[in-house]
């Protein structure tokens, strides 16, 4: 299975991120979620750190990129297979860091790649 990463979740019910939760909770893929806010989404609680979050096999942004530069290091510490640039996240800097350290890349939306088998 391929263990989630929401990075960037939120607890409002509009939002991608809280919708992409949703979604994999649905097709049975184990989920975890980062955000700013503690709560709970479709049963999957929101960390507020990163500790203690392992065994990730794949990252699914949706944090815009100037947000990102603070989670570099500890996105490329967890390891996972892939990192998912959702729209809006684009960030071809990381993208060549990520690289660089044997992480995937895919510039991709998860709730297209999950309705069309994709993901």
């Amino acid at each position: 299975m391929k263990n989630t990463l929401v990075l960037g979740a939120s607890l409002k019910p509009n939002r991608y991120s809280n919708i992409a939760i949703h979604r994999l909770v649905e097709k049975g893929i184990p989920t975890q979620a980062f955000g700013l806010k503690k709560g709970t989404v479709n049963g999957v609680e929101i960390q507020t750190s990163l500790d203690g979050i392992h065994e990730i096999h794949t990252i699914t942004l949706y944090l815009n990129p100037q947000r990102q530069v603070a989670y570099y290091d500890e996105i490329i510490a967890l390891k996972p297979e892939r990192v998912l640039f959702n729209p809006g996240t684009e960030n071809p800097e990381f993208y060549e860091l990520l690289e660089n350290n044997g992480i995937a890349v895919e510039v991709a939306c998860t709730l297209v790649l999950l309705s069309t088998g994709q993901y």
